[in-house]
């Protein structure tokens, strides 16, 4: 009986210890992740989601990690066959909404000028400033990239 109260608590820790979620205000922001970049990139990307549970729309309009000399907000959009990626000054989470930065789809943010290798496994530090939330630290770990994420 000891063993499965051991096994239990060490899932449970194991489990929370993955758990990233932050809170701010209105705002939740769950799972914060970079993907893993060869030696020579200079760039990087990360996604996250972030649901606004508020009756007002809130705004992210900056981001900074000190392994990077910049952090931007970018759309990603399909124009036939042709991806187009486009800057934003900032980026607007309706109230009562969920915005989901994903692979391929819509938003992330980039990682200009990185400083060091995006390796899989690590952890890096990043502050997001949201325009009536204000400025929330989070730690993104960074993920294996999938197999046809460096052709684009």
């Amino acid at each position: 009986m000891k063993f499965f109260t051991f096994l239990s608590a060490a899932l449970l820790i194991s489990g929370s210890s993955f758990a990233t979620e932050y809170k701010i205000g209105d705002l939740k922001i769950d799972h914060p992740f970079a993907r893993s970049t060869h030696s020579a990139q200079t760039s990087g990307v990360v996604y996250l989601r972030i649901e606004n549970k508020g009756a007002v729309a809130d705004k992210l309009i900056g981001a900074s990690s000190p392994i990077t000399k910049q952090i931007e907000v970018h759309r990603m959009t399909m124009e036939g066959d042709i991806m187009r990626m486009r800057q934003e000054d900032s980026l607007t989470i309706a109230a009562k909404s969920t915005l989901n930065m994903e692979s391929g789809k819509g938003y992330h943010l980039m990682l200009v000028g990185l400083q060091q290798q995006l390796r899989v496994g690590n952890k890096f530090p990043m502050q997001l400033q949201f325009e009536k939330a204000g400025k929330l630290d989070i730690t993104v770990r960074v993920e294996a990239a999938k197999p046809d994420f460096h052709a684009h």
